[in-house]
């Protein structure tokens, strides 16, 4: 795959792949929030496959560390930032499981549907309600690929959500100090845009 099909794409463009079985509606969806949100340009990208070596068989999860480098080494390099959106179970060493992962400061993000599909009980929200939450973790993880920290304030986005009873709680929108450390960033990176 190769990044560089269009010469009219902005430097500061994020790519949305959907992988594998994901939804391309959620892709989208995410699309939309990234662009509304941090007024960032955004492509959304056709599917790709997963790597079948990400899969740990002891576990039967994804291993988010491997998702991640395996998405780095695709040829992205025209896009600011990458979201990868997967509909498999994701783990990291020190969690059971993980709704997305992305290294600090980095370039690619990834965001899981699979359990965001149902409530803590078991049972299934409507899929209005899975969409706001996958559009709230990719907000979230582009914030740490944008440098930001988890904050204290349960109505910020990037206030850590353990559970989707807790990301349901949470606000739709940046604290006034992630935005201004979002602004500061975007700035450095020579992109002129205001979170919103």
């Amino acid at each position: 795959m190769s990044g560089s099909a269009n010469p009219n794409r902005a430097k500061s463009a994020v790519a949305v792949i959907p992988f594998a079985g994901a939804s391309t509606i959620a892709a989208k969806v995410i699309a939309a929030h990234v662009s509304g949100y941090l007024n960032l340009a955004v492509e959304t990208l056709p599917p790709e496959k997963i790597p079948p070596d990400a899969l740990d068989k002891r576990r039967m999860q994804y291993n988010a560390a491997t998702l991640i480098q395996t998405v780095e080494s695709m040829r992205l390099e025209d896009y600011f930032k990458v979201i990868a959106l997967f509909d498999v179970d994701l783990f990291t060493p020190i969690f059971t499981h993980v709704f997305g992962e992305a290294r600090q400061n980095g370039r690619v993000a990834l965001v899981s549907l699979f359990r965001l599909e149902s409530h803590m009980d078991g049972s299934s929200p409507p899929y209005d309600r899975v969409l706001e939450r996958a559009a709230k973790i990719a907000l979230h993880e582009l914030g740490h690929l944008l440098n930001l920290l988890h904050c204290d304030d349960d109505r910020c986005l990037m206030y850590f959500s353990g559970s989707v009873d807790t990301l349901d709680q949470t606000g739709f929108n940046f604290c006034r100090h992630c935005r201004t450390a979002l602004r500061r960033k975007l700035q450095q990176e020579g992109i002129t845009t205001t979170p919103t």
